[in-house]
C-alpha cells in the first residue's frame, strides 16, 4: 500500500492529479477570461462539473473551470492545468480525464 503512494507522489503531473480529489488543495488562478480572479488564491472547499468554490480571504466565491488555468499545490508540488480539462462532475472525473 505505501509503495502506491510513493509511486503516485513521484508521477502525479496534470493528468494524475485531473483524476484526484481537488476539494481541500490550495489553488490559484493563472490565467482567466475575467481579469479580477488573476492571481486570487485559496481553497476549495467545493466543486461542481462546471465550477470550483474557493475560500478567497474568508469569503467563498465560486469560479467557472472552463474561464481558468489553475495552479494547485500538490505534496509541495505545482502544477498547472486548464480548467476544461477539469469540467466534469467530480465523481465521473476520476475516470474520464484527459
Amino acid at each position: 500500500m505505501q509503495l502506491k503512494v510513493y509511486i503516485r507522489e513521484i508521477y502525479m503531473n496534470e493528468k494524475t492529479l485531473a483524476r484526484e480529489e481537488l476539494i481541500g488543495l490550495h489553488v490559484t488562478i493563472k490565467e482567466c477570461e475575467d481579469p479580477s480572479w488573476v492571481d486570487k488564491s485559496g481553497i476549495i472547499i467545493d466543486e461542481t462539473k462546471n465550477t470550483f468554490l474557493i475560500e478567497i480571504d474568508n469569503k467563498q466565491k465560486r469560479i467557472t473551470k472552463n474561464i481558468a488555468k489553475f495552479e494547485f499545490e500538490y505534496d509541495e508540488k505545482k502544477i498547472m492545468l486548464n480548467g476544461s480539462k477539469l469540467a466534469y462532475r467530480p465523481e465521473d472525473r476520476i475516470k474520464k480525464a484527459r
